[in-house]
């Protein structure tokens, strides 16, 4: 007991040390900015392999560090995609003017002017630039608009972004210049640009074959004249130039940030951008923590009210669970995301099932006893010993879930596995040993065992003593028990038949825009609005006070801005971007595909444990009870016309965890029951009732637990986390009952056709025999 305080004292004070010195990493939905996933693609001359993306990074970073973003983050994922996060950027196409313009840099000469398009005059005005497609002809020669919109006819490249060493803005106050960019080129760099400036510098002054142009993303960023002093064939010598053209300081910035990007070795397309406002993240942490404070007070309340000074202990627990999961988030660097912070609040009422289940064996333990032989320390001792199994088997599963969201789900609910895997283990910590050395302490004090009734498991419980008066014959009714659920199974998914499911962006590709009016605006209205503007196939919602979204297909960021406009005049001019989500139609296809491959490998790795761990007939039944709960719940949210994105997606793999864990924790104590002194001879259902009813107790504690931390969610989140804690809302009722009333009765079906008994789990006897007239002391 000595070593078990010290250690449990050494963690949580590891724990506190690293909470207070260590911050967690926000991810850009909690904390505001925009995070864009470009992919690399094949070119003509260069392949978009692992080499190819991370050269393109190391460009990506040098326009971006120009940008003076704060904290920038770019990453490499997998060969070919690269994650961009900015911290504060707001705007989308502000990113998108440096990273949009992925083509390589090229330095081209004018030929002259395009016969389609006379030059601009000084009455005119310049021509405006829709910038055109770019016509190229067989010769090599290519149509671009200038910067004054002129078109012009430029020749075959002749330099890249390659050959560049640096591009800086400068101001020359001596000569009233004004702005221009200094332009440093490389040993090859330089020999070219005297060629390309030499071939020009042979031109007439004012011919338009006297220009050089410099041409990114299929677009003329500059197209200097030569000056007059320079030589025919001769050229700019010397290995740097300058480009003048009356700029002002931001244009000078921006056209050496844009030549010092270089070439990108191969192209990029961006397959999704998401960007949240400040607001919004601020109230997801606002809204959460206060549902994580309510939450865990009442689930606090209810487990003191069932178990008394034990319960007390647990909440001291289960505060010390939060500081070390904390911990170890901040301490691995992971990031915590929206649904990161939701999986850590869910895990609040999960870490609750540990002391659940030993407190409910310590409490069949001293019942056991008898009146010569009472004693609360040898049945807590027991209740710990005889709990681990099913503690560990059911937090597996869990884990299970979580391993396979970080494997093959991505963006923040990937951060969601991380954070669920990790309050599990934090939970079986807390459980295992922190609440351990609370309560072997507390049961040693004379004043406790004086008093048995004050710790908790001095008595068998309401629910307990309900169940030995009554002793119900559930499994008696095996085949009703089915019956029900397979007409509530047919229910729910008829609602994807007549209702169809609302699939999110994720899963369709287009784009999602989030916006808070200051006035409510009538969703009819604003389609017809929209349908005005352009937008006739845009799909709006309004959500709460104020909340409208706008989807579709595909929109570009000048068409997002305009559809902005738009619902801002709507508003009366109080409309704020929230949320601004784009997801590309491959990245789409390719997320229904991950989320289909989610599901198979969850079922599958589930069965395989399950059929290790138990036999086969038990397994089914769990994977069967699993398939139930989720098709229940993808069924309820098609009628309710609530979306099928990636956070149900997160919901929908932790309610295939936790209703396996129901299902593996009776499962569990049939194995056990199986190999008891006085089990033969007793049928396969009298067995798994028995084991049905000694954990019913457990499973209504454990989810009134996470019902209450799910019920502040749910009314505290909004938006999506609203969605998420009612999908693990229906998960966990659904699973309590599919656990007793699906799995169970299945169970018995499939062993009684089989015509063999489960396996036992030691095949050690039992200090008492079973008893059909007393279930609960088996």
């Amino acid at each position: 007991m000595r070593v078990r305080a010290l250690l449990a004292l050494a963690i949580v004070a590891l724990s506190v040390y690293i909470a207070v010195t260590v911050p967690a990493r926000l991810g850009l939905d909690l904390r505001g900015g925009t995070q864009i996933v470009l992919e690399t693609r094949d070119s003509p001359t260069a392949t978009a392999d692992a080499k190819a993306t991370d050269r393109t990074v190391e460009v990506l970073r040098r326009r971006i560090d120009a940008l003076g973003v704060t904290e920038p983050v770019l990453t490499r994922s997998g060969d070919r995609r690269i994650i961009v996060e900015l911290p504060g950027v707001q705007d989308p196409r502000a990113a998108a003017d440096v990273l949009g313009r992925t083509a390589q840099l090229t330095f081209h000469p004018v030929l002259g002017m395009a016969q389609d398009a006379p030059p601009a005059t000084p009455e005119q005005g310049p021509k405006p630039s829709p910038t055109p497609s770019p016509s190229a002809s067989p010769s090599g020669e290519t149509v671009l608009a200038d910067e004054d919109g002129t078109r012009l006819r430029l020749g075959p490249s002749k330099m890249t972004g390659a050959d560049v060493s640096e591009a800086q803005a400068v101001i020359d106050t001596q000569n009233a210049l004004g702005w221009y960019v200094d332009v440093e080129f490389k040993d090859k760099g330089a020999d070219g640009w005297a060629r390309l400036t030499g071939k020009a510098a042979c031109s007439a002054p004012g011919d338009p074959a006297r220009r050089v142009a410099i041409v990114l993303d299929d677009k003329v960023i500059s197209s200097p004249q030569v000056d007059e002093s320079i030589g025919c064939d001769t050229g700019i010598v010397g290995g740097s130039t300058r480009i003048t053209g009356g700029f002002s300081a931001d244009e000078a910035r921006e056209l050496a940030l844009l030549i010092n990007g270089g070439a990108l070795p191969v192209p990029v397309e961006t397959v999704e951008q998401r960007t949240v406002g400040p607001t919004l993240g601020a109230e997801a942490i606002r809204s959460s923590a206060l549902a994580a404070v309510i939450g865990t007070a009442l689930t606090g309340l209810f487990i003191i009210a069932v178990y008394r000074l034990l319960g007390g202990l647990a909440v001291l627990a289960l505060a010390s669970y939060g500081v070390i999961s904390y911990a170890a988030l901040a301490a691995l660097g992971a990031t915590l995301t929206l649904p990161g912070l939701a999986g850590f609040v869910l895990a609040i009422g999960m870490a609750v099932d540990a002391n659940v289940l030993v407190f409910e064996r310590a409490r069949e333990e001293y019942a056991q006893r008898g009146t010569a032989r009472k004693s609360l320390r040898s049945a807590l001792t027991a209740g710990f010993r005889h709990a681990l199994s099913a503690i560990a088997d059911s937090n597996i599963t869990t884990l299970i879930a979580a391993v396979l969201l970080f494997l093959l789900a991505s963006g923040p609910v990937r951060g969601f596995g991380v954070t669920l895997g990790i309050g599990v283990l934090a939970s079986m910590v807390s459980a295992l040993v922190v609440t351990r050395a609370l309560a072997d302490f507390a049961v040693a004090r004379k004043a406790v065992r004086r008093r048995p009734l004050w710790s908790g498991i001095g008595s068998t419980g309401a629910v307990r003593a309900r169940l030995l008066r009554r002793d119900p014959d559930l499994m008696g009714r095996s085949r009703r028990w089915l019956t029900v659920s397979a007409v509530a199974v047919l229910l729910a998914v008829s609602g994807i038949f007549v209702r169809g499911l609302d699939l999110g962006v994720e899963f369709t590709g287009g784009r999602l825009v989030e916006y808070s009016t200051s006035s409510p605006v009538d969703a009819d209205r604003a389609r017809d609005a929209l349908a005005d503007a352009g937008f006739p196939r845009a799909v709006v919602q309004t959500s709460g006070e104020g909340g409208l979204t706008v989807r579709t297909d595909r929109m570009s960021n000048d068409e997002a801005a305009r559809i902005g406009e738009t619902v801002s005049e709507l508003a009366g001019g109080g409309a704020e971007k929230v949320r601004d989500e784009l997801i590309g139609p491959s990245l789409g296809a390719e997320l229904r595909k991950g989320a289909l491959i989610a599901l198979a490998v969850a079922v599958g790795a589930q069965l395989l444990y399950l059929a290790v761990r138990f036999r086969w007939q038990l397994g089914a039944a769990a994977v069967v009870a699993m398939v139930h709960d989720a098709a229940i719940l993808v069924g309820v949210f098609a009628w309710l016309g609530k979306p099928v994105d990636g956070v149900f997606l997160a919901a929908l793999l932790t309610v295939i965890g936790y209703s396996v864990n129901d299902s593996v924790v009776v499962f569990d104590r049939v194995r056990e029951l199986t190999g008891a002194t006085g089990a033969r001879g007793k049928s396969i259902a009298r067995l798994t009732n028995t084991a049905l009813l000694q954990t019913v107790p457990r499973t209504l504690n454990t989810g009134m637990g996470a019902v209450f931390i799910l019920a502040a969610l749910a009314v505290l989140g909004g938006g999506s986390l609203t969605d998420f804690a009612l999908a693990l809302l229906i998960g966990i009722v659904v699973g309590t009952y599919s656990s007793m009333l699906t799995a169970a009765p299945l169970a018995v079906v499939l062993q009684e056709r089989g015509g063999r008994r489960p396996r036992s789990g030691t095949g050690r006897p039992a200090r008492r025999p079973v008893r059909e007239e007393e279930p609960s002391r088996a």
